[in-house]
């Protein structure tokens, strides 16, 4: 409902300051519930500063000089729909025009007053443009849709590296494999997955391997891995960079970690042992946010109650109430309490969506294989 120059009568700016109220009661921040509904937190405070009232912007009354007359448009569309000129675009109508010593009006109200009438449908004998939404894979519950992905990891010396070849699951986030090899070869990427799946007990004929379009993950070595195991390929749609968002994100979380080293790895085997910390940190202590603030492996420890669709127990049931509890016990400013009673009910909200229902889907914009 925004949009630069827009009027809003008081009766629709009386009923957006109610909705976003209780956007804020509910515990939604406040300018998050402005961006929702399309305008900036400044045009709200100056609604409820001033107070609900009509738009006293008075103008524009007359025209503008330069707009075109109902004669012009009424040229423009006679021009456009004559036989001479129907099978063509305003790109083209208006320099044949300006060649015969004519001018009626610029390409751009050509097409505006096209578009007005109704008149820019396809007119070509060939098949209209359309538009797809991409495929996608849904992932219910863990073992359903994998990622994987090659990263470089600095060498010894300037210019070399070390490659590492990681796996993910996208339900769960879980890094089902992960290995260090000093050089990128598709021979090597087809023996890590097939171990994956041993180690994950997961049946490889029902189980889809999204990658990007290199050349480790279409080789046919890898294609043929694939087969033989009965593992759905899926890649990236062609000159689309964000078709892979889960591994790119582990390798950002990867390599912007405190604990990861500022210098060159000296060897092979140090790359290795540090990649082998991190996948065991990344699975059993690092929260996530993308599954509800959760520890992949807590399962196995027995920490909190059991998220029914997939056997991840979430910690979250008693870290942040406790943690909660102090801040509230510690508040004696009235502002800081209605801070906190905000974000205890979101904090409420979320342990609740956590602790007793399932894991909603996870959605993949990838290419279905061919």
């Amino acid at each position: 409902m925004g949009g630069r120059g827009r009027r809003h009568e008081a009766g629709e700016r009386q009923v957006t300051l109610e909705l976003i109220k209780e956007a804020e009661i509910q515990g939604a921040r406040f300018d998050a519930a402005c961006s929702a509904i399309g305008l900036s937190p400044r045009t709200v405070r100056r609604w409820r500063d001033a107070g609900v009232g009509d738009d006293r912007r008075a103008g524009p009354r007359t025209p503008p000089a330069h707009a075109l007359t109902k004669e012009e448009r009424t040229r423009i569309i006679e021009v456009a729909t004559s036989l001479e000129f129907r099978d063509m675009s305003p790109k083209q109508i208006v320099p044949q025009l300006a060649d015969k010593g004519i001018y009626i009006a610029s390409e751009s109200s050509f097409y505006r007053v096209l578009h007005d009438e109704q008149l820019m449908a396809h007119r070509e004998s060939s098949k209209p443009r359309t538009h797809h939404k991409p495929n996608e894979y849904v992932a219910t519950a863990p073992g359903q849709v994998w990622t994987w992905d090659i990263t470089y990891l600095r060498g010894p010396i300037r210019g070399t590296f070390f490659y590492l070849y990681l796996a993910i699951d996208i339900f769960s986030r879980k890094i089902v494999a992960a290995e260090v090899h000093s050089d990128e070869s598709t021979t090597l990427a087809g023996p890590l997955i097939e171990r994956a799946c041993t180690k994950e007990c997961v049946d490889p004929r029902r189980l889809v391997l999204h990658a990007d379009n290199g050349g480790p993950m279409k080789g046919s070595t890898m294609l043929a891995t694939l087969q033989r195991l009965g593992v759905a390929a899926s890649f990236s749609r062609p000159a689309v960079s964000n078709d892979n968002p889960y591994s790119e994100s582990v390798f950002r979380t990867l390599k912007y970690r405190p604990g990861y080293p500022r210098t060159p790895f000296a060897a092979i085997e140090q790359a290795r042992q540090w990649v082998d910390s991190f996948v065991r940190g990344y699975n059993t202590e690092h929260f996530h946010s993308a599954i509800r603030i959760s520890v992949l492996d807590v399962a196995t420890r027995g920490d909190g109650p059991t998220t029914p669709a997939t056997g991840l127990r979430s910690v979250t049931s008693c870290s942040i109430p406790q943690k909660l509890g102090i801040w509230v016990a510690l508040c004696t400013n009235q502002f800081v309490d209605n801070y906190l009673d905000a974000h205890r009910r979101r904090l409420q909200s979320i342990l609740g969506y956590v602790t007793s229902e399932p894991f909603e889907r996870s959605h993949w914009g990838a290419r279905q294989p061919a």
